[in-house]
């Protein structure tokens, strides 16, 4: 399956880039292979507790690492920092 997985604000930053397509089925499947393609950074920015996931732009409720998240052809997949206000 592949995903388009974007990543927002400070996490653009952290990891390098906006966006990638991968190819994923599953939460660990999309993991391992952002891990692999992240080199220089890792996946750590992405596992902040405060970090949230968003799957075709609906935000995965609580602790999107312990969710069964099943992907198909074409899904995007958004990492967003935590919320700041001023």
């Amino acid at each position: 399956m592949n995903i388009q997985v974007k990543f927002f604000a400070s996490l653009r930053e952290q990891v390098g880039t906006s966006e990638l397509q991968v190819s994923a089925v599953n939460l660990e499947t999309l993991l391992n292979a952002l891990k692999a393609r992240l080199t220089e950074t890792g996946i750590e920015p992405l596992l902040s507790p405060n970090v949230r996931l968003a799957v075709n732009q609906d935000l995965v409720k609580g602790n999107w690492r312990e969710a069964e998240l099943v992907f198909t052809d074409g899904d995007e997949v958004a990492f967003l920092p935590p919320v700041t206000g001023g």
